[in-house]
């Protein structure tokens, strides 16, 4: 094969990896430019969020392959910046939506919300330390701050396939599950045994 067919099918994937369940998402509400745009797009920003997170996670085990074929700095970079732009959007909408009150928040089921809540700090966590890279702190643990952000990942799956109403039947909790047992999987792959190897 060559390789920009390679090329072109290795973008194909990373869209419908992203696209699919929005598709879904979409399908499943009624839109109207009123006050329930704001709540219909906080679970959309959730799941693009989560989708791009497995993204990043999946190509890590990948990265010697993928380098044949795509700039994978730039695509990891580029993943990366839309991850931070989604994970803002989604509690922030959702914080809207609520009036800025923390309570009708918990209703969705009080430990999901906690495991999003410590998710997300952990997921920000790997922004700020990325951020600061350059501060000896942030050079002396930064593979521990990938690490917390793979947790935070870890934690986010938990908490989306408790609250998210796509999620809790059909294909795209199959697909989820999937995502999920994978992104862990390649996540002990990443900071155990492709450690060893090397």
């Amino acid at each position: 094969m060559n390789k920009p067919f390679i090329k072109y099918c290795i973008l194909v994937f990373a869209y419908l990896v992203v696209l699919y369940p929005i598709w879904v998402n979409v399908g499943n509400l009624a839109w109207s430019f009123n006050s329930t745009i704001v709540f219909n797009l906080f679970p959309l920003f959730g799941l693009v969020a989560f989708t791009l997170l497995w993204l990043h996670v999946i190509s890590g085990v990948f990265e010697q392959w993928l380098r044949k074929y795509i700039e994978f700095d730039f695509y990891m970079e580029l993943i990366s910046k839309l991850i931070f732009f989604t994970i803002i959007l989604h509690p922030l909408l959702l914080l809207i939506n609520a009036g800025f009150k923390f309570g009708p928040i918990f209703l969705y089921g009080k430990y999901y919300i906690w495991l999003g809540i410590i998710g997300w700090l952990f997921l920000i966590t790997y922004d700020i330390g990325k951020a600061l890279k350059n501060q000896d702190f942030f050079v002396r643990n930064w593979n521990k701050i990938r690490l917390i952000s793979t947790v935070g990942f870890l934690l986010i799956f938990f908490h989306s396939l408790g609250v998210g109403d796509d999620l809790q039947v059909g294909a795209l909790r199959v697909v989820w599950i999937f995502y999920g047992t994978t992104g862990i999987l390649a996540t002990i792959y990443i900071h155990g045994i492709k450690r060893f190897l090397l």
